[in-house]
This record gives structure tokens, C-alpha cells and sequence, in this order.
């Protein structure tokens, strides 16, 4: 399913879900200092650099190709740190990866057309700065701690990576999904 907007095509899941993308972008393999870049809505409120995908365009793409337009950064795409659901105002069902962020450009496609900026903040500031307004940005962070143990086994079988392989419900917090995906171009842990 897809909607049309102008310079924009957005593509649903067969839910009814906005398919999105996003990278929480690391300055190293540490990943202790993550990138955030301010709001195009809010200018002084901070966010995770994701969005939309495009028709036929692969999860791991799409975030790859929305850090670079909305944070100007290039690097190596590592694990899907999981698939969060958002439910209270609009559906949107976004796949996270983990950037370690590799190439850091001057200028990029949104500080020229929007005035878009970029900063570096450590997990747990990054995790207070997004709360009040993003609540979900903050939670995958919070996610970057959580491990697999055998309790958990359901969350974490191996999916075709389209598919989430289970959820996690609780009506006062975003609802998300864990999982991981079969190639190459991730490396779980």
C-alpha cells in the first residue's frame, strides 16, 4: 500500500503501518556518543535521523540513505538493534540499525535545504533530550542495553527480517518488536 505526498512516497505494511527506517549513528565501536540531529518540524528539539521508505526499498537501504539526507553522515551498518511500533497518533513501524558513523560530511542534504543540525551527545543525555518529546527515539537507546537470554528466545528467533517475530505490548510505552535477520549486511551480537 503507498500514499502519495509531494517529493515523497510513503509505503504502508499490509497493517496499515508507515514502513520507516532509522540509524542510531555511533562516533565508534564503543557506541557510548550518538548523533542526533535537530527536528525539521521543532529546529530546537533533537531527533534520531530516520524516515519513510520507498517502494521496494530494503529496511537496512532505507536507513542507510536517511542518515546521509538528514544527518550527512556515511558509515558501517552494523545489527538491527530491533522494529518499533508507534501507536498513538500516527502507525509507523520503524526497523533500527546500529551506524558506526565512518565519514561525516560539511555540508549535507538537509543542513542546505531545511537548516538542519547535527550533534553529539552521550547515550544517557541523548536518552534525557529525546524523553520529553520523543519518547520512542529514547527507548531505542534504551533497547542498546537489552541482551537475548533464554526467556527471551521467542523475541529473539531469527526472522526473514520483514517479518517481526514477536511483540512486546504495554499500553503506556511504544510497543516494539525484536528480532534479527539472516545476511551479511548485519552483524548480530
Amino acid at each position: 500500500m503507498m500514499k502519495f505526498k509531494p517529493n515523497q512516497t510513503r509505503t504502508y505494511d499490509g497493517e496499515g503501518f508507515k514502513r520507516r527506517a532509522a540509524c542510531l549513528c555511533f562516533r565508534n565501536e564503543k557506541e557510548d556518543e550518538v548523533l542526533l540531529v535537530s527536528s525539521s518540524r521543532h529546529p530546537d528539539q533533537w531527533i534520531v535521523p530516520g524516515g519513510g521508505m520507498e517502494p521496494e526499498e530494503e529496511p537496512c537501504g532505507a536507513a542507510v540513505r536517511e542518515v546521509y539526507e538528514e544527518a550527512g553522515v556515511k558509515g558501517k551498518l552494523g545489527r538491527l538493534l530491533g522494529i518499533f511500533e508507534h501507536n498513538q497518533d500516527r502507525k509507523h513501524r520503524t526497523y533500527v540499525y546500529v551506524l558506526i558513523v565512518t565519514e561525516t560530511l560539511e555540508d549535507w542534504e538537509d543542513s542546505v535545504n531545511i537548516g538542519r543540525k547535527r550533534k553529539w551527545f552521550t547515550v544517557d543525555e541523548a536518552i534525557r533530550v529525546l524523553q520529553s518529546h520523543k519518547p520512542v527515539h529514547a527507548e531505542y537507546l534504551r533497547r542498546l542495553t537489552t541482551t537475548c537470554n533464554p526467556t527471551c528466545s521467542p523475541v529473539c528467533s531469527p526472522t526473514n527480517g520483514n517479518t517481526p517475530s514477536s511483540q512486546v505490548t504495554d499500553n503506556s510505552t511504544p510497543h516494539y518488536v525484536v528480532c534479527s535477520t539472516h545476511g551479511s549486511d548485519l552483524v548480530n551480537r
